[in-house]
């Protein structure tokens, strides 16, 4: 590879690169999960009859996020719980 004339190492361009797609993967990633609670808590106000569909899927999405790491296990636990305890709340 040709050298740079601005002094930068290829290496740290590699890396800035690889941490862009990687930070746009990752903002995907938590707006599904932010579009899927929206979704849970429109359909829990409403009592809506995909309620049901509507937490696997914002489960599923959660997960998903915890298992790349972009959101911890713990705050994913934690969305999962209060989630069901909605959807629990609704369909009483």
């Amino acid at each position: 590879m040709a050298k740079l004339k601005t002094g930068r190492h290829t290496s740290a361009l590699k890396a800035q690169r690889q941490a862009e797609k990687r930070n746009s993967a990752n903002k995907g990633l938590i707006k599904k999960v932010r579009v899927a609670t929206k979704t849970v808590k429109a359909s829990a106000t409403s009592k809506a009859k995909t309620l049901k569909d509507d937490l696997k899927k914002a489960n599923s999405c959660i997960d998903k996020a915890a298992k790349k790491k972009v959101i911890h296990w713990k705050t994913a636990a934690r969305k999962k719980s209060r989630l069901a305890k909605a959807a629990n709340k609704a369909a009483k």
